[in-house]
């Protein structure tokens, strides 16, 4: 997995992938997003924040995905990628399945590929200004593209928290590898959590102008009974 970096490229293994769940900062704001999902049929969590292994191989920079069925979104969510010498901040996005959600939130997870940009930051280099950084998503509805979710970073757990919360160790792994980890989303602007097969997402620093941007159609294939 190649990413671009301020004056080369990284290329990357990930062997290690991990998705934070329910990471709002904010109580409030994560009852929200609980409450979002809960009209889905999800039920709440355990605890705050979890952590959900998937597969590696389910982390892509396609620019087209495929899922089973047609009740599949994407999440705008910042990504971790940690190496042995350094630790990047980029994005990503965590497409799930809605309906395999309401069963197993584990499950539905692993089901759908994630969708990340070919962007990366160094973490030192942002990490006083993480909490104005903003991110956002957009979904095409109709004959336009929607606002669909808007947040900042101060309203994600703390990612150097998270990375420890979710015992990130890099110090075994091999030069070229990689653990990566979707951070947590921001809830929805306005109509609830839905599918779109056309997704644009961002992160941007305020500070400096620097914005991460990537964008992705999901098509979905027939479920055979």
């Amino acid at each position: 997995m190649r990413f671009s970096l301020d004056t080369r490229d990284l290329d990357v293994k990930v062997v290690k992938a991990i998705i934070a769940g329910w990471t709002g900062r904010d109580r409030d704001v994560l009852d929200r997003h609980i409450e979002e999902l809960a009209e889905l049929g999800v039920a709440p969590p355990s605890t705050v924040p979890l952590f959900y292994r998937v597969s590696s191989q389910l982390l892509t920079q396609a620019a087209e995905i495929e899922v089973v069925g047609p009740d599949t979104s994407g999440e705008v969510e910042p990504l971790i990628i940690a190496t042995r010498q350094d630790v990047f901040l980029g994005l990503a996005s965590d497409h799930t399945d809605r309906a395999l959600e309401a069963t197993s939130v584990a499950a539905s997870k692993q089901a759908c590929p994630k969708s990340i940009a070919t962007r990366l930051w160094r973490l030192r280099d942002v990490e006083d200004r993480l909490d104005s950084m903003e991110i956002r998503s957009w979904i095409w509805e109709g004959e336009s593209w929607v606002p669909y979710q808007e947040g900042s970073l101060a309203g994600i757990r703390p990612l150097g928290k998270l990375i420890e919360a979710a015992a990130i160790e890099t110090a075994r792994l091999g030069a070229d590898e990689a653990i990566a980890m979707l951070c947590g989303t921001c809830p929805v602007i306005s109509g609830g959590i839905r599918p779109a097969a056309r997704f644009r997402m961002s992160i941007s620093d305020p500070a400096t102008g620097m914005e991460i941007t990537h964008h992705y159609r999901s098509t979905a294939l027939p479920i055979v009974a």
